[in-house]
């Protein structure tokens, strides 16, 4: 028979599977959209959810979003864009290695940064002081406002309507929100989860009591990985500190002492990405051997049971994750909060204060398509939208959209 008269498998048939481990995410057992929609002749449940992130609105405005204020030293350094598909290249990599689903676990490491506002963490943390008295801001939450409801790319409904898979994955890849007493767990017992989870919450049930699959689990230490060691590479490279402030932490020390033996006298560039390459080698090949010996002691038997295993099944060892304390808490002094990335943050941040005021002043300011209807709406709903708006600007949109309101816009740098 000629090839194009083969029979092709479905999507939904997996010829995959026999490499996927049994508790590994199945799209042909996805729990399914909340809005019905046929099937797809080429692709499955999971590789649909991938694509949409990828030409969805929100993707392509993180080529112009920080990820750590060192961009004005020079084109080479990490955007939201960047970091994002270096964390869907290890997460796809520690997922064929475990068994697990590669498409759910690339999907989710696409979309995790969606709901980030302009300038990085500072953006938020200035939002989230402008909405404190409507909820506050959280990006976590705003990533499933995005694929929920702000997106608009199809004729029969909001956002991407997302597989259910995919969408707990956004909500529960840093674990379970609430716990068995029905309480918020330590990251929100202060303040509450955040509306936007509970308000879909109430449309279709994530489970927030349980723990993400496996995938989402996977997901969520790629995104640690990333940014450890790209932030290490941007800080060297912005001149914020050099190879020899990094010997406080043993494990890079013992990084950098064998490069030093095996490529003596190495440049400082080429050194640097030797320097980089062995952090993710040894996070990511420390992550698969960790993880395999938890999987194995638990022998789930399929993906709910670890949802259900009461504690994440895709962890570091001890050893690694103290170097991962130990380089977050270089890094913290030493980069986040280093005075010339300060001065840039609180710039940034009066940015974000300012179009917050001016908007709840003047709800008209803002573009066409979102002032539309704005007037009629009560406080709380005027804040949430204005928070909408704002927090999908990139940067060079909430500086345009100042200088558009402002006799004087700070220069960040």
């Amino acid at each position: 028979m000629p090839q194009s008269q083969m029979p092709r498998p479905t999507p939904e048939s997996e010829p995959g599977d026999r490499w996927r481990a049994a508790y590994a995410c199945r799209s042909s057992r996805s729990r399914g959209r909340l809005l019905s929609e046929p099937g797809s002749a080429t692709r499955n449940h999971f590789q649909r959810d991938r694509d949409r992130i990828i030409h969805s609105t929100a993707f392509r405005r993180l080529k112009h979003k920080t990820q750590v204020f060192v961009s004005h030293e020079g084109d080479h350094y990490r955007t939201r864009l960047t970091h994002t598909i270096e964390v869907a290249q290890i997460a796809r990599s520690v997922a064929r290695a475990l068994g697990l689903d590669e498409d759910l676990a690339e999907a989710l490491a696409l979309a995790h940064d969606l709901g980030h506002t302009p300038f990085g963490h500072t953006g938020e943390d200035a939002l989230d002081a402008c909405m404190r008295s409507f909820g506050g801001f959280d990006h976590n939450a705003q990533t499933l406002r995005i694929v929920t409801r702000l997106e608009r790319r199809y004729a029969g409904f909001d956002g991407l309507n997302l597989s259910w898979e995919t969408l707990e994955g956004l909500v529960k890849h840093n674990g379970p929100l609430i716990g068995p007493d029905g309480a918020p767990t330590a990251r929100y017992a202060e303040r509450g989860i955040p509306a936007a989870i509970v308000e879909y919450q109430q449309r279709q049930d994530l489970w927030l009591a349980s723990h993400a699959s496996a995938e989402a689990q996977v997901a969520a230490l790629a995104d640690d990985i990333a940014y450890n060691a790209h932030d290490i590479d941007d800080g060297l490279r912005a001149g914020l500190f050099g190879h020899a402030a990094l010997r406080v932490v043993p494990f890079l020390a013992d990084l950098l002492d064998e490069i030093e033996r095996l490529h003596p006298g190495l440049e400082t560039a080429r050194a640097t990405n030797e320097l980089v390459r062995r952090v993710i080698t040894h996070f990511v090949e420390d992550v698969i051997r960790s993880s395999e010996a938890l999987l194995a002691a638990l022998a789930p038997a399929d993906a709910d049971a670890i949802r259900h295993a009461g504690a994440p099944v895709i962890a570091f060892s001890d050893a690694i994750a103290t170097a991962d304390r130990e380089i977050k808490a270089f890094l913290y002094p030493n980069m986040y909060r280093h005075p010339r990335v300060g001065v840039i943050r609180q710039k940034a941040a009066d940015v974000v204060r300012d179009l917050f005021t001016r908007f709840s002043a003047a709800p008209q300011a803002m573009s066409e398509d979102w002032a539309a209807g704005v007037a009629a709406f009560d406080e709380a709903r005027k804040a949430r939208r204005i928070a909408d708006y704002i927090a999908g600007m990139t940067d060079w949109y909430a500086l345009d959209e100042h200088r558009r309101l402002f006799d004087a816009t700070p220069a960040l740098r």
